[in-house]
């Protein structure tokens, strides 16, 4: 058996101020920070050979505090970076419904279809975050791994696990921040999840 665990990175100042992050980086809140906290006790509780991690900070900052009691091997790796919004990024949500009506309707009924002006489409970020993991679980078959990416990216990642095709993209959840998700794959490297979007460690805090 081979274990996966993603996780997602803690809150960011872009979570709360409303705008669309995508690839631009930026820091944590005061409450992520916070949440970092609780988490990095929630990871004391996992087992795994090696860390894999989005080259952004949000998510840099949150492998730490995952591997703060393991000190195992890190790896940055580019393709688990969130989506690249184009003209989107840093926007505000309510900016981007009133200028761009239809691919914000796209992004919600339809998000298989997106792209953003000058951004990624969602296809390519589904195709660079699965074949990712794949090569991850294969390079670390028998053993466990974590993965620190986004929400959009983990989301694409759980069609994968689900065993679902991408224009079933629109019925998965967006997961907390600091949530961990699990999945085991069997010899033939089928994946089965063991628990999704648990983030009872951070007690109640209000989620984005």
């Amino acid at each position: 058996m081979t274990r996966l665990y993603l996780i997602r990175h803690a809150e960011t100042q872009g979570n709360l101020s409303g705008e669309f992050q995508g690839s631009t980086d930026c820091d944590l809140s005061e409450r992520g920070v916070a949440q970092l906290e609780k988490l990095s006790e929630r990871a004391r509780q996992l087992s795994y050979t090696k860390l894999y991690v989005s080259p952004l900070t949000r998510a840099q900052r949150t492998a730490i505090a995952v591997n703060r009691h393991h000190g195992a091997p890190c790896e940055t790796v580019d393709a688990l970076a969130e989506i690249n919004c184009g003209l989107w990024e840093r926007r505000p949500w309510v900016e981007l419904a009133e200028r761009y009506a239809d691919e914000m309707k796209q992004w919600r009924e339809t998000p298989h279809l997106f792209r953003s002006p000058e951004g990624e489409t969602m296809q390519e970020v589904y195709s660079r975050v699965t074949e990712t993991l794949r090569r991850i679980v294969r390079e670390h078959e028998g053993q466990a791994v974590a993965v620190v990416s986004h929400g959009c990216a983990i989301r694409n990642a759980l069609v994968w696990l689900r065993g679902l095709p991408i224009d079933r993209l629109c019925e998965m959840p967006w997961v907390h921040n600091t949530s961990i998700t699990c999945a085991d794959f069997d010899d033939d490297m089928t994946p089965h999840i063991v628990f999704e979007d648990d983030y009872a460690h951070v007690n109640g805090m209000v989620k984005l």
